[in-house]
């Protein structure tokens, strides 16, 4: 059973809504927010409003992922501190705005905001593990969580 994802931002004041939602949509094509806020003329009552909504498939992150080659560097970034039944990954809005794929780790706020997502369902760690399964594995195999993964402050760890 594929799982479930949410994916989810939240809007500033000062930003443009229709260009947030379409720097999302530049990484997952199919997902349309709950609601997308009206323009707020000054002076805004509000501070920011998250916007959220469902996605059917990450195979085009996956393809700008396999595009750069970063896999393993993805699979340690959305797996870290994930448990077997939910994964929660944030990736950075600038990037997606030009179709481009960067993760934030945890305590990091990028310049232009950031795409959080979730995966729900059962077994996700596997899940993710074979959705950025790629030929090298063969020579060095890798697993969410085993010893060549980054730590949870980003740094990489030594493969040799």
């Amino acid at each position: 059973m594929e799982p479930k994802i949410l994916v989810s931002t939240r809007i500033e004041s000062f930003e443009d809504q229709f260009l947030v939602v379409k720097s999302i949509k530049s990484i997952f094509p199919d997902w349309s927010p709950d609601f997308v806020p009206e323009r707020l003329s000054f002076p805004v009552g509000v501070n920011s409003q998250k916007i959220s909504g469902e996605v059917e498939t990450i195979d085009f992150l996956l393809s700008i992922l396999r595009e750069n080659r970063i896999l393993d560097t993805a699979m340690d970034a959305m797996t870290l501190g994930s448990n077997n039944k939910k994964i929660s990954f944030s990736l950075s809005r600038q990037s997606a705005s030009i179709g481009k794929a960067s993760f934030v780790l945890r305590g990091e706020y990028p310049l232009g905001g950031s795409v959080q997502v979730s995966i729900i369902g059962e077994d996700v760690d596997l899940w993710i593990e074979q959705q950025t399964w790629h030929s090298g594995r063969e020579k060095v195999p890798r697993v969410v969580g085993d010893e060549l993964s980054m730590s949870d402050s980003g740094e990489a760890s030594d493969w040799f």
